[in-house]
């Protein structure tokens, strides 16, 4: 057998502790990711870490550190196919982001325990527990400011509800009343509901709005002949 002769134990010793520090450090993320009841939890982030420490060691004893680069690009850009599995997309709102990028973290942890970088695994190790712990009481102040329509961008769409003998002239009225607020229209769509309602929907370009001008538009929209309906909504860039 070959591996009667291969076999070293200093670099199975060497490879032994590069999986057992990416186990413990990826142990420490999955269990705060755990105990948040995320999709990726314990057991996901030490998979993910110890795997990308079990590739780039193999690497590191094949090639070298030439070898180790070639293979860290590769989980770096693999670790996202894994990451986009849990991200979720529900009407505007995105979830699953910070689990997939504390997978990716978790990947770079594996990686430097891989590479023998124990000191600099351990201080990843700590600043993603920092980012997912510590930044939590600013991210939830920073939630509960009210916001300000008038400074922030976003998405602004009218939409105005009209019969089909008033679309033409919905539309243009649409269009004019935008124009003199200046207010440009990025795009604007019509789509039939049923044979007899007519939705137009106007899209702002992304800017700051005055929220007053909006509602005198659509209030002034709402009493066209054959508009059953008008209104605004605001959404955040994506």
């Amino acid at each position: 057998m070959r591996f009667l002769h291969t076999f070293q134990l200093h670099d199975f010793v060497d490879t032994l502790v590069s999986l057992f520090v990416a186990f413990v450090f990826g142990t420490l993320i999955g269990a705060e990711r755990q105990y948040r009841q995320r999709s990726a939890g314990l057991r996901t982030n030490v998979l993910v870490a110890v795997g990308a420490a079990a590739f780039v060691d193999l690497a590191d004893h094949l090639t070298g550190a030439d070898g180790s680069v070639r293979v860290i690009a590769y989980v770096v850009s693999g670790i996202g196919f894994l990451g986009a599995g849990v991200i979720m997309k529900e009407g505007m709102n995105v979830r699953g982001l910070n689990t997939a990028a504390t997978l990716w973290a978790s990947a770079a942890v594996g990686s430097c325990a891989g590479a023998d970088m124990v000191a600099q695994s351990a201080a990843l190790t700590l600043f993603v527990l920092a980012g997912n712990t510590l930044l939590r009481p600013l991210v939830n102040a920073i939630d509960r400011i009210p916001l300000n329509e008038k400074s922030s961008e976003a998405n602004y769409e009218i939409i105005v509800t009209s019969d089909v003998e008033n679309v033409a002239q919905s539309r243009e009225a649409l269009s004019e009343r935008l124009e003199a607020a200046n207010y440009p229209v990025r795009e604007t769509k019509v789509v039939y509901r049923s044979d007899d309602n007519v939705e137009i929907a106007a899209v702002l370009v992304s800017l700051a709005v005055e929220p007053g001008d909006l509602d005198a538009i659509v209030a002034s929209l709402a009493k066209l002949p054959g508009v059953s309906h008008a209104t605004w909504n605001v959404s955040a860039l994506e």
